[in-house]
């Protein structure tokens, strides 16, 4: 990726229609359950939603590997899809914007006690 691609967002663009291609080519449910991974996803995001793209190529290749096992939607991401994103998000270390707010007010709450006990 050169400077370009990053102030533009072009790598992105790129990556982000390649997934739609793939998740084309995935049955219905599974397209429906895409859908729904990729919403449940992007309060996750950083401000350009880099940190996202190997989760959803994670997540988009789970699904096509099962897809073709022919299991089930239901047996792979079970009956609690927003549940199962925050844990895929989490094992990769991103956080929802409701996480660094709350890591933001909790150093400016300490560093203001600080300042009045010392």
């Amino acid at each position: 990726m050169n400077f370009w691609e990053t102030i533009t967002g072009s790598d992105l663009t790129r990556e982000w229609k390649a997934f739609q291609v793939r998740a084309e080519a995935l049955p219905a449910d599974y397209r429906a359950a895409w859908g729904e991974v990729v919403g449940h996803l992007f309060p996750y995001g950083s401000f350009t939603g880099r940190n996202l793209m190997p989760i959803l190529d994670g997540a988009l290749g789970l699904l096509e590997e099962t897809a073709a096992d022919g299991q089930g939607i239901h047996e792979v991401l079970g009956d609690d899809i927003k549940g199962f994103c925050a844990a895929l998000a989490g094992g990769a270390g991103a956080r929802t914007y409701r996480d660094r707010w709350r890591e933001q007010l909790n150093r400016n709450v300490a560093r203001k006690l600080a300042r009045l006990g010392g």
